[in-house]
């Protein structure tokens, strides 16, 4: 059968506009269709066991729920009384179906949204559970109020089933869709009334709100082991301890060394014991930088093992408080149990040391062996990676002379102590390992 050419004919004129539609009117008109996605979104959410519910609030901003046709009178005041009766569905679209709740391995089912209510931005109800409940289940806002609705912000109780209230809850707080930036603050009851605090950027997945030891031990050895990974001026550091030693039993010594220096001051950051003024992160990246650059420098001039390690513990101590700036926003999903996640932390950076150094020696070893002599090779990677740390160095002291440091006032001196006795007791470490090597033999003594 021949084609019906009239049919063709007829589809051209919907093609050309479904072309329109696709190609000039995103370019003409995008918030023609739709509100614009903002930049910026705070979430707040409170989680409570009790009974046979988990209570959940949650405080979102109403202009992050896109594609919703608030009703509004005048210059764009929101018209409250229409507007009400379209929050249930407004909550449930954009809030149920990306908020996970888990009992145990469960999920748990859809909730109950019991009440919603409109709130100014300088409400600050939210502080405390108590607030929170009594300001979301209280009288809703005047009618009659004039605001704009992109200012308003909407509260939601949410009721979840639940087995026991003493059972391991986690949360998946998955709204990053409600802006190009979303801060998820969530506040989580225990039963004992206990208060464990999360701050979450974007999607972080599944997140047990009152880790068991275990679970926060798991997630900081991998938070440690992949940091390790991450971090370039620490893999250089590693680097320069390799280049000129390529044993693995001596180099298993020294980066145990790095790690025992590392711990002590990123324990000491944890109790909160170093300083808090803007110039103290600068100033420990540009320390280690200059780290590097004096072992790329040791190992041109000649580096002698049996020293290595001690030079390396007490650069650890520099390093532990450059491990600590990366650590401080984690350390809110240890719970209860912080020593333990620090040391889960050392041990995951342990492992990722040694996996470094299972990589490196066997690399370096065939260079050398093959490639360049061994000594010109030292020479040259050394060189190469003091250049590449002195820069480090430069740009960040550059950063550093930016800011003023504070006055001694009591409370600085206080915090300089604090930072001293730790230093001293990483220096009466290294003190003691220089005491042990020199000790003499017992038939040295004897003759």
């Amino acid at each position: 059968m021949a084609p019906d050419h009239r049919l063709a004919v007829r589809r051209r004129p919907a093609l050309r506009v479904s072309l329109f539609s696709l190609l000039i009117l995103p370019l003409i008109g995008p918030g023609l269709f739709a509100h614009e996605i903002p930049n910026d979104v705070t979430v707040q959410a409170w989680v409570r066991p009790g009974g046979e519910v988990l209570e959940v609030l949650v405080r979102v901003p109403l202009e992050s729920m896109q594609d919703i046709d608030w009703p509004t009178r005048g210059t764009g005041y929101l018209e409250i009384a229409r507007a009400e009766p379209m929050l249930t569905d407004a909550a449930r679209v954009w809030l149920v179906n990306d908020l996970e709740l888990y009992e145990g391995d469960v999920r748990l089912p859809v909730p109950e949204i019991t009440a919603t209510r409109l709130s100014f931005p300088s409400d600050d109800s939210f502080r405390t559970w108590d607030g929170a409940i009594a300001h979301v289940q209280g009288p809703p806002m005047d009618a009659s109020t004039d605001i704009v609705w992109q200012q308003l912000l909407l509260d939601v109780v949410l009721e979840y089933p639940i087995e026991s209230p003493d059972s391991e809850f986690s949360i998946r707080p998955a709204l990053d869709r409600l802006g190009l930036t979303v801060l998820t603050v969530v506040r989580f009851v225990r039963p004992d009334g206990v208060i464990r605090p999360f701050e979450f950027l974007g999607d972080p997945g599944r997140v047990p709100l009152d880790p068991l030891w275990f679970q926060a031990a798991f997630r900081f050895v991998a938070l440690g082991f992949f940091h390790i990974l991450d971090g370039l001026d620490h893999l250089l550091f590693l680097l320069c301890l390799v280049i000129p030693f390529r044993k693995i039993r001596p180099l298993v010594l020294v980066v145990t060394a790095f790690t025992l220096g590392h711990s002590i001051t990123l324990i000491g950051s944890a109790l909160d014991i170093a300083p808090g003024g803007l110039w103290f992160p600068p100033l420990v990246e540009t320390l280690i930088a200059m780290s590097i650059v004096y072992m790329a420098l040791e190992n041109i001039v000649g580096a002698r093992v049996e020293w290595r390690w001690i030079v390396t513990l007490g650069f650890g101590l520099v390093h532990g408080f450059g491990f600590s700036f990366a650590l401080g926003e984690t350390l809110q999903f240890a719970g209860a149990h912080l020593l333990t996640s620090l040391v889960a932390f050392n041990i995951g950076v342990e492992l990722g040391q040694l996996l470094v150094l299972a990589v490196m020696v066997p690399v370096l070893s065939i260079l050398f062996r093959r490639g360049v002599d061994e000594r010109v090779g030292t020479v040259i990677l050394s060189a190469i990676l003091a250049h590449t740390a002195w820069h480090w160095m430069i740009e960040r002291f550059e950063i550093l002379r930016q800011y003023t440091f504070p006055s001694l006032d009591p409370e600085v001196f206080g915090r300089v102590l604090q930072v001293l006795t730790v230093l001293a007791f990483g220096a009466g470490l290294v003190w003691l390992a220089v005491a042990l090597r020199k000790k003499p033999d017992r038939r040295e003594v004897g003759s």
